[in-house]
Order: structure tokens, then C-alpha cells, then sequence
């Protein structure tokens, strides 16, 4: 039986411990690993929250800043238990909850600031809890993002932890775009700070742009046993330069990324999606259940200051309870550069993409909090055009009745290291309309399981998204079978979590 330990900021397993797709990665391939008759930990933060109510395993003492930190080991229950899969998290008073999903700190001064703190903690915590066997033997450690990175850091340079180097470690790239970068001294959140006694191999460590820097992404690229993209079309991208806002690619890692796969280490595998819990909502609840969040949400002291837009979109979408459109276009996602960056810089295109749908009685219902200026733009376009409902919250059941329900998901990501949504979405046979980027080109295919745009310029993406959408409501209104053909071969379409463990098993963890 093989020992597993994985590593991670974020695991849906355990309740309110997920801000992003690496929260679903680490709740299902564990659940792979168990079926397969071996034995999984994974271990998180407690972020001063998760382990209340846990069970203490054992009190960890290490030196950091060259004082004697101690923090604790709790074994804690997942949200379904499967055989052989243990959870665990990590709490010290310093490991606190941000303000991004009560798990992430956004630290606009100094990026990654408080973060690096709590990761710098948290990864020494567990080298230690390793060393004294509180995981049993463990012969493959599984890392995910900046936040684990310092593992590596640990085993090629700490001498107390040199016991790592006879684990294989592996690396999963799950935002290239984020990348853990701090100073290397003069700063209570830097690598000398934290190590003192530690001696660095700055070239080694070093951000290419910024020297004095330790870049905690590349830390990950450059000693890992082997490193992962969560797709195979993504592992192409981030191979060459980024020329944004055509392309994104390396984010300035393109070297170490290219010099991973000369020496073989780098793989691109697709990431799975869960097929079981599907449609807990009934049809036909789309408008109810957007009633319901919106009193929910008017209830919320935080949401106070939109009490009137929460109540204008109430309003707005009365109007189809008893009248529904004919076409129900949708958008479900964290308002980011990387989700909605052609309709920041063209809303005019947006504007576009509403009259279409105008024309043939549809709606756009788009779903998502994120950055205040793209929730001011949708805000402000939700007032000027009634066929555009902008429901500015969180809601489960209502992202349930969104996948089940629309006719067109729309993913117009700038990059996508995979996506999940377009597999939920296309699970519910609902096809989707996406830039031709990253795991989106692995998944989506133009006018068999969905519809795709691209083009060589910014210009060129922009028109060719108005095409693309004006060719898929030619179809819907036009060739109903080649739609229903659509739709069916989108359902069939499976990205399942065994194929994407076989290849785990075989090419990152060599254990087949």
C-alpha cells in the first residue's frame, strides 16, 4: 500500500475550505487514490477556524525567525468519509483567515505579505509533522500552488529536514498567475527573516524580474520531482512567453517551465469532474431560487450598500416568472481579469451580445462576486439593459438551477489552466460557448460539443466572440436537430477523475 500526503491551501472535503477548482482537485483525487486500495492524508491550514471540534494528534516545535514556534496537528471529519483518506489541519495563531473565502489575505500594499507568513508557517509545520512520522511513512508528497512550495525549499536547503529527500514530491500548477513572490531580506514577511540561519543559493531562488526576490511558483517549477499543469493544452501555453492580452502563457516562468519538460519532469494532465451529486435542484426553480438568494442577500449587513441594486434585479426578474425567454444564455464565475477581461475592456461587446440575445427573446444571467470595478460594470450594465440579469452574490442552489437550466454557458476566460464549469455545464447537456484557450480547447469542441472563438489580434477575439454567438443562436433558432446533437454530445462527454489518476499514478507519482 503506497503512503500519500497531500499538501494544500485549500480542500473542499471539509466544510468552508475552498476558494477556487484547487479546493475540488484536492477533495477528488484522494478519493481516486483510496478506490485504488492506498492511503491518502491531506492537510491544510486551520486558518484559526477549521480545528475546532477536531481531534489533536500531536504538538509540533520548530525554530523559525530563530525562536521556538509550536503548532498542532488536528485530525478533523470530512464532509463524506471514504476508506483510508485522513484530513488533518494545521492551527498556530499566526496561521489566521483572509479576507478571500475566510481563507486568502488580499494584501494591496505588498502582495502576498500576510500570506507568506502564514504559508512560511504552515509548510515548516508540516516538514516537522513528516519528520516525526505523524503521517506514517510516506513515500509521495503531493503539492499544490506557491502556498506548498516551500516544502521543496525546506528539503534542499534546510538541514533539519533532509529526511524530504527521500520522498518523491510532486507539484500541481493550479494559477500560474499567482506566484508567492517576497524579498529576500529587509522585511519581516522575507525568506531571512523566517531562515536566518538557513543558507541561500540566491540564483537558485531568485525571480528573474525581481533579483532581490524569492519567486515561491518557480520554487515549486524548479525542484520538484515532477510538476504538473491541470491540462495538456495549458502545459503548451505556459511553455512560451505571455504577450497579454492575446495570449497568456509562462508569466515569466516560461524558462523554468521549458527547462522541467527538456528534463522530462513536466506533464499536462487534465483534471476531472465529479459526476456523482448531480441536479439536486429541480427544473424549473431558476427564478425562484434567484427570489430566494435576493432576500437572502437584502438580509446581509455586508451587502447593505447594494440593498438597491438587489432589489432593482428582484424587480427585473418577476418580469419571467410568469413569462419565460425563450433562450437563457449564463455566466457563473469569480469577476476577475481572468474570467471577464473582454467585457472590462469592451463593454460595447457586451452591449452586442445582449441586443443579440434581445432578438431572439433570450436573457444573459450572470452570476459572481469578485473585483469591485468589474462589479461596478455589470452593476451599471444591469440597470441599462432589462435582458441582462446580474444576480451580484453567492448562492448554491442557484448556481445549480444556472447549470441545469441555461441553454448557452458562456466562458469567455482569457486563459484557463482547465475550468471547471464548462464541465458542469456540459454534464447538464448544456453546451457552451468559450475562447479556444488552455483546458477550454482540451474540453469544448466548435459546433460538436459546444462553440468556440479565437483570433490572432484583441480585435480579431472580439468579433469573432460576436460570430461565434450569433452562428450558435442560428442553430438553436434554425437546425434544431444539429442543437439537440449539440447538447447530447456534450452530456455524453466525460472527463472523469480515473482516467486523470491513471496518468497521475503513471507519469507524476511512477508508481505504475
Amino acid at each position: 500500500m503506497n503512503n500519500f500526503l497531500f499538501v494544500a491551501a485549500e480542500n473542499d472535503a471539509l466544510e468552508n475550505c475552498k476558494a477556487g477548482g484547487m479546493g475540488d482537485v484536492v477533495r477528488d483525487v484522494p478519493r481516486q487514490i483510496s478506490e485504488r486500495g492506498d492511503k491518502v492524508h491531506v492537510v491544510v491550514p486551520a486558518y484559526s477556524r477549521l480545528h475546532h471540534g477536531g481531534l489533536p494528534r500531536t504538538t509540533l516545535n520548530f525554530s523559525l525567525r530563530g525562536m521556538a514556534y509550536t503548532a498542532e496537528l488536528y485530525e478533523v471529519k470530512p464532509k463524506k468519509e471514504f476508506p483510508n483518506i485522513f484530513h488533518y489541519v494545521l492551527h498556530h495563531p499566526e496561521i489566521e483567515a483572509g479576507d478571500i473565502a475566510h481563507i486568502y489575505h488580499n494584501d494591496p500594499e505588498e502582495p502576498f505579505y500576510t500570506d507568506a507568513i502564514k504559508y512560511i508557517i504552515f509548510c515548516t509545520a508540516v516538514a516537522e509533522a513528516i519528520k516525526q512520522g505523524a503521517f506514517g511513512d510516506v513515500d509521495i508528497v503531493h503539492l499544490h500552488d506557491w502556498h506548498s512550495s516551500l516544502l521543496l525549499f525546506l528539503r534542499e536547503y534546510h538541514t533539519e529536514y533532509t529526511n524530504l529527500k527521500d520522498i518523491r514530491i510532486v507539484y500541481s500548477i493550479h494559477n500560474l498567475a499567482i506566484q508567492g513572490i517576497r524579498p529576500f531580506d529587509g522585511n519581516y514577511s522575507s525568506v531571512k527573516n523566517w531562515f536566518p540561519s538557513v543558507p541561500l543559493d540566491y540564483q537558485k531562488l531568485m525571480d528573474y524580474r525581481y533579483q532581490d526576490c524569492i519567486n515561491l511558483m518557480a520554487v515549486g517549477i524548479r525542484f520538484a520531482d515532477a510538476v504538473h499543469t491541470v491540462s495538456p493544452s495549458y502545459k503548451e501555453d505556459v511553455l512560451l512567453p505571455s504577450s497579454p492580452p492575446e495570449f497568456i502563457g509562462g508569466e515569466g516562468l516560461e524558462k523554468d517551465l521549458q527547462k522541467a519538460d527538456q528534463e522530462g519532469r513536466l506533464f499536462g494532465i487534465l483534471n476531472g469532474c465529479n459526476y456523482k451529486n448531480i441536479n439536486k435542484e429541480k427544473k424549473g426553480n431558476i427564478y425562484r431560487n434567484t427570489v430566494k438568494a435576493l432576500f437572502r442577500w437584502l438580509q446581509e449587513e455586508s451587502k447593505k450598500y447594494k440593498a438597491d441594486f438587489l432589489a432593482h434585479t428582484g424587480e427585473k426578474i418577476m418580469a419571467y416568472v410568469d413569462e419565460n425567454p425563450k433562450f437563457i444564455a449564463s455566466s457563473v464565475a469569480r469577476l476577475t481579469e481572468q474570467k471577464f477581461y473582454f467585457f472590462m475592456r469592451s463593454p460595447e461587446a457586451f452591449v452586442e451580445i445582449l441586443k443579440r440575445l434581445e432578438k431572439v427573446d433570450g436573457i444573459f444571467m450572470l452570476l459572481g462576486t469578485g473585483a469591485p470595478e468589474y462589479e461596478e460594470l455589470f452593476r451599471k450594465l444591469s440597470y441599462e439593459h432589462k435582458n441582462f440579469i446580474f444576480t451580484n452574490g453567492q448562492s448554491e442552489k442557484l448556481i445549480d438551477s444556472i447549470y441545469l437550466e441555461s441553454d448557452l454557458y458562456f466562458m469567455p476566460s482569457l486563459f484557463e489552466p482547465c475550468g471547471i464549469s464548462q464541465m458542469l455545464a456540459m454534464r447538464n447537456g448544456n453546451p457552451c460557448l468559450v475562447h479556444h484557450t488552455g483546458g477550454l480547447k482540451d474540453t469544448v469542441e466548435h459546433m460538436k460539443t459546444g462553440f468556440a472563438f479565437d483570433g490572432e489580434s484583441y480585435d480579431e477575439k472580439i468579433s469573432s466572440m460576436i460570430q461565434t454567438l450569433d452562428e450558435a443562436l442560428n442553430v438553436f433558432e434554425n437546425d434544431k436537430p444539429t442543437w439537440k446533437k449539440i447538447q447530447s454530445a456534450a452530456r455524453r462527454k466525460r472527463f472523469t477523475w480515473k482516467k486523470s489518476a491513471d496518468e497521475y499514478y503513471k507519469l507524476l507519482y511512477k508508481l505504475d
